[in-house]
């Protein structure tokens, strides 16, 4: 695997015994895109190099769109996949119907998605057990875990359960989440990145790539759904951007304007009983000044945004908002916002 530069970045990811490059495939987006698209941009993904492919239950159809590209052929690929079920019957239905739409036998990095809290054996859930039987049972290689609250992570990784952790990681990170890093890598966890373009609002992949390749023991899935921007990850692998003075001044002024409260479009806040789109219209103003398009401005998003009208202030989504946002509050600000850009008061 040489080239030019030398060789690639190969990340060991803690104690799994799992080798890879260091630039893993997120499948989320391919939910968006037709089948026989998506499997196309998976085997090119794969025939260029990448071999983790991280999906999950919650993402429609994807692990079925994973298992048509790979089903029957997974030698020298890794797959993880993730089950939101809270308890152990429900874990188990997820992970059967996941080896299904995988057509696989075996899962090497099953997690619990979105975790609310670190599970550990004897707690009484029943959780960790139920995976740490089918372990036994050879259904999956290693146990793993998301999560988006800082606590939940950090108890995650000292607990000894898991043996992953994935986590929001881009240059927009704080010294807790970099500490958070440098913890896995000390005691063998392996730290999977999720978020490495901020929901979108990093503008650079290459930047994101140079800062991420400062953290050797991070492993970042970028979601993909285009192939320019598949491309763009594929020519990393072997010209790796490095972080020159250019680069880490747009880091900084990202990390400048985007620290604090803004919406990462993740969608654990919907449904919203009012119809409104939470994980777009929460960030719009950020949108429209980051990366600007006529599909912002459209009739048709136009009546999406005034949708934030019909905002009750139930709170379900702030409840549910794995950051702590004030979401109603992120809904009403955009909403004043892009009425000043639809009447002209504020450029864009």
């Amino acid at each position: 695997m040489k080239n030019g530069n030398g060789t690639r970045r190969m990340v060991e990811l803690g104690r799994t015994g799992i080798v890879t490059p260091q630039n893993g495939f997120g499948a989320l987006p391919v939910q968006r895109v037709a089948a026989d698209e998506a499997v196309r941009l998976l085997r090119k993904a794969r025939d260029g190099g990448m071999t983790y492919f991280d999906t999950a239950r919650a993402y429609s159809d994807s692990e079925e769109k994973l298992g048509k590209a790979f089903g029957g052929a997974w030698d020298g690929i890794f797959v993880a996949t993730k089950t939101m079920a809270r308890t152990p019957e429900g874990v188990r239905a997820d992970l059967e119907a996941s080896l299904r739409a995988l057509k696989t036998d075996c899962i090497d990095v099953y997690q619990f998605h979105c975790a609310p809290q670190c599970w550990r054996p004897g707690d009484g859930t029943g959780m960790v057990e139920e995976l740490l039987k089918a372990k036994a049972e050879g259904k999956i290689r290693h146990i793993g875990v998301t999560a988006h609250l800082a606590w939940v992570a950090e108890e995650c990784v000292e607990s000894g359960v898991y043996e992953t952790l994935q986590f929001p990681f881009s240059h927009l990170a704080t010294e807790r989440e970099i500490e958070l890093v440098e913890r896995c890598a000390k005691v063998g966890v392996g730290f999977v990145a999720m978020k490495g373009m901020a929901g979108g609002l990093i503008r650079r992949s290459d930047v994101a790539m140079a800062w991420m390749r400062e953290f050797p023991n991070v492993v970042p899935i970028w979601g993909i759904q285009r192939e320019e921007e598949l491309d763009e990850w594929l020519r990393y692998m072997d010209e790796p951007p490095e972080m020159t003075r250019e680069r880490a001044e747009v880091a900084e002024r990202d990390l400048q304007e985007l620290s604090g409260s803004f919406c990462r479009g993740c969608g654990y806040c919907m449904p919203c009983p009012q119809g409104i789109k939470i994980n777009n219209c929460a960030r719009t103003s950020l949108l429209l000044r980051r990366a600007p398009s006529k599909a912002w401005l459209t009739p048709e998003w136009q009546a999406e945004m005034a949708k934030i009208e019909r905002c009750t202030g139930c709170g379900r989504c702030a409840k549910r908002c794995p950051y702590g946002l004030d979401t109603p509050g992120l809904l009403k600000a955009n909403w004043e916002d892009y009425k000043r850009v639809l009447a002209g008061e504020t450029k864009v």
